[in-house]
């Protein structure tokens, strides 16, 4: 199973009022494994960023003026998410500004949610059915299962991916590999190892075993002999 984790930043909040895409990260998962493909790719949106937006993501006007535009790498973008699935916090948001960046383009692509390109997963959908009536933002998630998001000074749109595949794997269950880099560094790059916990071994008392011999007699007695635990 192929997972894409992705965010995106923006220039606001509005891809209506004309808002337009300037990053876009993405963490790959397969069969719960961090694979290390990885996508990041910034984005001249041919506008100014709104300064609210600048704020909480600290990328500047100045930055992305020699980045390409969105349909100078709409085309790989679309190609790398093609048939996976999707898992983003609040989807509809980062659905809609890529949705509005394809109809920019005269509906060359199409719709990232339509049949039989990508599914989504929303896991801010997911954390409000687990944890009703708190809050449920990626902060936040990352304090209640213990997610490290100290380097999260400002948004970005790849870190603030690597950050929710580690919530999306603790809050469906765990990751049951190494991560990339942990395989890379045990030499075996690209080679799924599972991860096995030892189980502890609780040895029966000398009353419990006595006991147990006792339990047996009478199952043997009782069946006339015919007591399996004894043959």
């Amino acid at each position: 199973m192929r997972q894409i984790v992705l965010d995106t930043e923006t220039t606001g909040l509005d891809p209506k009022s004309g808002h337009r895409i300037i990053e876009i990260g993405c963490v790959e998962l397969v069969n719960r494994n961090l694979t290390g493909n990885n996508y990041h790719q910034y984005i001249n949106p041919q506008r100014e960023v709104d300064a609210g937006a600048m704020a909480v993501h600290g990328i500047s006007n100045e930055f992305l003026a020699d980045k390409p535009t969105f349909a100078e790498i709409a085309q790989p973008f679309f190609d790398y998410i093609n048939g996976a699935e999707l898992i983003i916090h609040n989807a509809p948001f980062d659905v809609g500004f890529i949705n509005h960046e394809f109809v920019l383009l005269g509906q060359v692509l199409p719709a990232i949610d339509s049949a039989g390109v990508c599914t989504i997963l929303d896991t801010l959908k997911m954390a409000r059915k687990r944890h009703p009536g708190q809050r449920n933002s990626l902060d936040a998630l990352c304090k209640r299962y213990g997610v490290d998001n100290t380097q999260r000074d400002l948004h970005g749109a790849l870190l603030d991916s690597e950050i929710l595949a580690d919530v999306y794997l603790a809050m469906t269950g765990g990751q049951v590999s190494l991560s990339f880099d942990e395989q890379k560094n045990a030499g075996v790059a690209g080679q799924v190892q599972v991860v096995h916990q030892a189980t502890p071994v609780i040895k029966a008392t000398a009353n419990e075993l006595e006991a147990h011999e006792r339990l047996l007699e009478t199952v043997q007695k009782e069946s006339g002999g015919h007591c399996l635990w004894k043959a």
